[in-house]
């Protein structure tokens, strides 16, 4: 992956991509393919990776809800109205990809151009919005959450990380041991998993997306070099959200941002 010239960025206009968007084919949108397509055009976004959920648990609502069939329909013709005016990926967000591997690598034969891992149940099959509800101690959540992170990360087969301070945007607070975080990022290193910059919780009144100045500091300094953005829309109108605000982490870390094609990491080209 080359870097970008800093000189010559600056003179250019920035290309603005989301990888991490929501349709009708996750089970908590309604959105339609073309209208984040059209929401794109009016506000300048360059790129867009469609991501739908992908969940095995049985306790999500979403299990068996995501069709890759119907999918690739929508997707195909979206493309073809939309193709040559922005760059459509399609990707999607496989939940606990680390107790699912049969059903992760099945998926990874279909055509994805990225596939991004997250963690969405790691205590008691339950939600983080349930644990707030449960009164489940922050401290309770935290531990088990990087512990599951931790074995995510370390079994890979996926090209970037979701939210990954993800009980943040329920608890509104973050904590963590430096060394574990340290011990997660290397994992992601060796398995060639970068980090996303989700910027959903600076909608849900965070101060900062997932994960912020603190846990990047940390990637950094294991060597950490490349990170996506993704707003986690689910609604044409959060296309892109919070996107200056992860660009401006990305330039005091000196990260590249990059997107993917057919799995493959490719740097950010500015207009």
């Amino acid at each position: 992956m080359r870097s970008r010239n800093a000189e010559m960025r600056n003179n250019l206009h920035p290309a603005v991509c989301d990888l991490h968007v929501h349709t009708k084919h996750s089970c908590d949108s309604q959105a339609e393919l073309e209208a984040h397509c059209i929401q794109a055009l009016q506000t300048g976004v360059d790129t867009l990776c469609f991501t739908d959920h992908v969940d095995y648990n049985v306790n999500d609502y979403g299990y068996g809800y995501y069709d890759p069939e119907a999918f690739f329909g929508d997707f195909l013709r979206a493309k073809e109205k939309y193709g040559a005016r922005l760059t459509l990926l399609c990707g999607i967000e496989f939940s606990e990809p680390h107790l699912y591997r049969e059903e992760l690598a099945a998926l990874s034969k279909l055509p994805y151009d990225y596939i991004l891992g997250s963690v969405h149940y790691w205590y008691r099959d339950m939600f983080p919005s349930l644990m707030v509800r449960e009164c489940v101690p922050i401290e309770t959540c935290y531990a088990h959450y990087w512990d599951e992170v931790l074995a995510a990360v370390r079994a890979g087969g996926f090209d970037a990380l979701g939210h990954m301070d993800f009980p943040k945007r329920y608890y509104n607070q973050l904590l963590f041991d430096h060394d574990k975080i340290h011990e997660i990022c290397i994992a992601m290193l060796k398995n060639h998993i970068c980090p996303e910059i989700n910027t959903s919780s600076l909608r849900k009144n965070a101060d900062e997306p997932m994960p912020g100045r603190d846990i990047l500091g940390i990637y950094k300094s294991c060597g950490g070099k490349y990170v996506t953005v993704g707003s986690d829309a689910h609604r044409p109108e959060e296309l892109a959200a919070g996107n200056a605000q992860a660009r401006e982490l990305i330039e005091y870390f000196g990260f590249e941002e990059i997107n993917f094609m057919q799995r493959e990491a490719r740097e950010i080209v500015c207009h």
